[in-house]
């Protein structure tokens, strides 16, 4: 402790991020600071700490930290860390659903409109779109009533030829200088009205169309404009009676047993509810305002800020709103409501967090037992010298040597983590020698330690092949030859489930319920799917016919005769010996070879 005390005394008066290390070096928690020194030391005092925090306390080993220019500079940087390390001891919002949203580039000279689900400062945006109305169905009202256009094409000097839309009457065609700008300018204020829940325009002329193409009895297209008019109606009931009609609002509550947290958001858009959504995640070392914050912060890194946030915690009102205008342009109002509507609202999202606690304990139970508890487990049964909180599993496939492919297969705290697979393409393995195939994968992806690359391969605490002794006796080879002594490796043999690890020669066996094994044989088959797929999409740019050539006896005539059978290499590859021997100049002899050729690794 007496190298942290001498590090406690350099602490500067400086906002900024502390992480706080394992003995191992694994960042285990990250939180900002107004004051580094103070907030920092805090941990370090002999007073009374919630459990969370001390056992987090008890864990530390090193500490380090970064000076940021502001509180708003350190808050933005603590969302990034987290979301690169997810520690253990930090709140983490998995909240990687977003939702549509419909964007008129207002920065155009002549605006476009399009479906969107990323925000950017670079025009006017509508939603989310929660509740089961398609962005798509409001696009083509704003294309039929306002005729905007919908595609990229750019608008230059140069008139182009009009497309379908002009001649549909569902654009003004600037791009053949068939309007005017000021014309065209006029309906986008007309659709942007409409857009922020002004419809009865946009009704009244959907109704005359539809009445129109009803009278000329062209019921299809009548159909389809009752459809755009039932679809404003269910729009309209979603309207908030007493919100004004300006208001975008984010109604949150959350809720929390001491072990779990849950928040619930109620979104509303232009006086409209448009959905609600809530969230579990378990109880970080923070403090519960400090939650609170990290929550929000996360959450509104994937989503828009509205104009209003309404909630009863107490958190830095101050900073979220210097964020907001840091992330979105326009500072966000903060209401802590008595009374009216928005009180109603944050009644109900306090509801909705309490059920969603009530409901979820068991499922978070289940999904740590599945998860973190399984890795601690496995760590425990197999000796392992560090928690695997990254695991890796590699595969290898291909067709008797034909477009083989390797898997890389990443499970964070025993969840996937798919951003961070992995495939490649096999260079320098002739014919098909899983073995050399699983070396040269295993050794251009460990070359990447220790290289500026390794910030986006992290270092794995434990690897995980597809095999028995063999294969993980070759990829010991790999790490044996590049120097590689801290990170584990395992194998998992399919037949009996057998694990193997370099402590010991005999297997271990674990029961077919055990959390551990199931997780290691959910990666396993993670890392065998995510193979097969990339072969596959591989194979199939490939003359598919050509694989046959490839298995002896089977000539020009009866490839013809295969596929004429089978329509695709896909069912051939998937038939049994029966059906292979059935189709005409094949046999028995023959279908057992091409069966056998194609069970090398499918």
């Amino acid at each position: 402790m007496s190298v942290l005390q001498e590090k406690l005394k350099l602490l500067p008066d400086s906002p900024g991020v502390y992480l706080m290390l394992d003995r191992d070096g694994t960042v285990i928690y990250v939180g900002k600071a107004r004051v580094l020194k103070n907030r920092v030391r805090q941990y370090f005092h002999a007073s009374a700490k919630p459990y969370k925090v001390q056992a987090m306390v008890e864990n530390i080993a090193d500490f380090s930290y970064i000076v940021a220019p502001t509180e708003v500079d350190a808050l933005a940087l603590e969302n990034n860390l987290i979301k690169k390390y997810k520690p253990k001891y930090n709140i983490l919002l998995k909240d990687d659903k977003t939702y549509p949203y419909i964007k008129v580039h207002t920065r155009e000279e002549y605006p476009h409109v399009s479906v969107t689900r990323r925000i950017k400062k670079d025009g006017r945006y509508f939603g989310p779109f929660m509740g089961g109305i398609r962005c798509k169905d409001i696009v083509d009202v704003v294309a039929q009533v306002y005729h905007l256009r919908t595609c990229t094409v750019a608008v230059g000097a140069a008139a182009k030829k009009p497309c379908l839309d002009y001649h549909l009457h569902r654009c003004l065609a600037p791009c053949a200088h068939l309007c005017t700008r000021e014309a065209y300018a006029e309906n986008v204020e007309k659709a942007l009205s409409f857009l922020a829940g002004n419809y009865a325009e946009a009704e009244k002329i959907l109704t005359e169309k539809m009445l129109r193409f009803a009278a000329g009895e062209e019921f299809e297209l009548a159909m389809e404009y009752r459809e755009k008019i039932a679809m404003l109606k269910k729009l309209q009931l979603k309207r908030i009676t007493a919100m004004p009609r300006d208001v975008d609002a984010d109604v949150w509550a959350f809720a929390s047993n001491g072990l779990y947290h849950t928040a619930s958001v109620l979104v509303t858009r232009g006086g409209m509810m448009q959905g609600s959504r809530s969230f579990s995640a378990e109880e970080g070392a923070g403090e519960r305002s400090e939650a609170v914050l990290s929550i929000l912060i996360q959450y509104y890194a994937n989503h828009e800020f509205p104009h209003e946030i309404v909630l009863d915690e107490p958190i830095d009102d101050e900073l979220l709103v210097s964020y907001s205008l840091r992330r979105g342009g326009r500072g966000v109002t903060i209401l802590r409501p008595r009374s009216g509507v928005r009180r109603e609202l944050a009644d109900m999202a306090a509801r909705n967090a309490t059920e969603y606690l009530e409901k979820s304990v068991s499922a978070i139970a289940h999904k740590n037992d599945m998860t973190k508890n399984a890795c601690a487990r496995l760590q425990k049964l197999l000796h392992l010298r560090k928690y695997p909180k990254r695991m890796e599993c590699y595969d290898i496939s291909n067709i008797s040597g034909v477009d083989k492919v390797g898997s890389m297969v990443v499970f964070s705290d025993g969840e996937a983590d798919k951003f961070s697979y992995r495939r490649f393409r096999i260079k320098t393995v002739e014919g098909a020698d899983d073995f050399a195939s699983l070396r040269e994968v295993l050794t251009r992806r460990l070359q990447k330690l220790g290289t500026p690359e390794e910030e986006r391969f992290p270092r794995p605490q434990l690897i995980v092949i597809d095999g028995g002794k063999g294969q993980l006796s070759a990829v010991k080879g790999v790490l044996d030859e590049l120097g590689v002594e801290d990170i584990e490796l395992i194998s998992l043999a399919k037949r009996e489930e057998e694990i193997y690890t370099l402590g010991s020669p005999e297997s271990v066996r674990l029961d077919r319920s055990d959390y551990a094994l199931q997780m290691l044989q959910r990666i396993r088959d993670e890392a065998h799917r995510f193979a097969i797929t990339y072969f596959r999409s591989l194979h199939s740019k490939r003359n598919l016919a050509s694989v046959l050539e490839e298995i002896e006896g089977v000539g020009k005539r009866k490839r013809a005769a295969l596929l004429a059978a089978f329509g695709t290499i896909d069912k051939i590859m998937r038939a049994s010996e029966e059906e292979l021997a059935g189709v005409e100049g094949i046999g028995p002899a023959l279908a057992a070879r091409i069966r056998a050729y194609f069970e090398e690794t499918l």
